[in-house]
């Protein structure tokens, strides 16, 4: 049997949901009775949080620990709550991790003109807020010859592609052994079978201990009730992804899951207009992604890092 070291390098293991014997409650008690000085620090977000959950959604237990018909009870509520507030029935899913699959993203930079369709097709898909606007890709526009991620532009106007740049979108990496899954002290984010990393909007604290964590800033935080006009709303809706968020709660790209496990492409890859997103399911070896992994020059952001990132770039040449 292998030890508790290898247990947690491994790609499929799953932390307890409450880690180190501490319950979402029990944390939110200690930082509310001022015990913990860095617990209070962490909730310091919330200051100001007026939208105070219910009782039933306090008490709710882990995602990981529902029953079927838990599940099911929550959607129900869930739906409720959404036809209340946009006057729209959502098709509200949480569909399980898909068997012997590993999930991949590629992007091939050699074609990225950096329109940003991808951009604003993960807004309409995933129910992101309006005002103020949230965006789980950024696009880096750097100069060609240069690989400064962190000196590049991503406020660039005019027409592109610009001459003498390139382009590299940036979002979520679905690590392998993702650092914000680590550092979350009440398990509300974790990475499921498949490789896609998820956030569960009940259970988030506010404290963005994740997003310090994440290398890639990927994670976009609630300062203020996220704003989505009705006739935005989009009624495909995942428990996990993109049904809509209530403020003091972090969010991100998950690969669109509620998309992607019924068997479609995430909404990015599909508005792309040079075809330069390639998604697929990186144990199947007949797959695209297998073959871009196996036969393109592929690099991986932050390598050094270790996170191990299910997100690939790579080129023709």
């Amino acid at each position: 049997m292998a030890d508790e070291k290898d247990q947690h390098d491994s790609p499929y293991f799953h932390p307890k949901p409450y880690g180190s014997g501490v319950t979402r409650r029990q944390f939110l008690a200690v930082a509310a009775a001022g015990a913990a000085a860095a617990a209070a620090a962490a909730l310091s977000p919330l200051k100001d949080l007026t939208q105070i959950p219910t009782l039933r959604q306090f008490l709710q237990k882990h995602y990981t620990e529902l029953t079927p018909e838990e599940k099911k009870e929550i959607l129900g509520r869930i739906s409720a709550e959404v036809r209340e507030k946009y006057g729209v029935t959502p098709h509200l899913t949480a569909q399980p991790p898909l068997d012997g699959v590993q999930f991949a993203y590629a992007l091939n930079m050699g074609r990225c003109i950096g329109c940003r369709k991808c951009v604003y097709a993960c807004v309409n898909e995933n129910n992101q807020s309006r005002d103020p606007q949230i965006h789980y890709i950024s696009v880096l526009e750097m100069e060609k010859g240069a690989v400064n991620v962190e000196t590049s532009n991503t406020d660039y106007e005019g027409q592109v592609p610009k001459k003498g740049h390139y382009y590299m979108p940036v979002q979520c990496h679905h690590c392998e052994k993702p650092p914000c899954t680590k550092v979350c002290p009440v398990k509300a984010t974790w990475r499921e079978p498949d490789g896609i990393v998820v956030v569960d909007y009940n259970w988030c604290i506010g404290c963005r201990y994740c997003a310090a964590a994440c290398p890639y800033h990927a994670r976009r935080f609630n300062f203020k009730e996220p704003y989505l006009p009705k006739e935005d709303l989009n009624p495909e809706m995942g428990y996990l992804s993109n049904r809509p968020r209530q403020v003091g709660v972090m969010e991100k790209c998950t690969f669109c899951l509620h998309r992607t496990r019924a068997g479609k492409y995430p909404a990015c890859l599909e508005v792309c207009p040079t075809g330069s997103r390639k998604f697929g399911n990186l144990l199947d070896p007949d797959s695209e992604i297998a073959a871009i992994i196996r036969d393109k020059r592929v690099f991986i952001l932050k390598q050094e890092r270790g996170t191990i990132p299910r997100f690939y770039y790579f080129t023709d040449v």
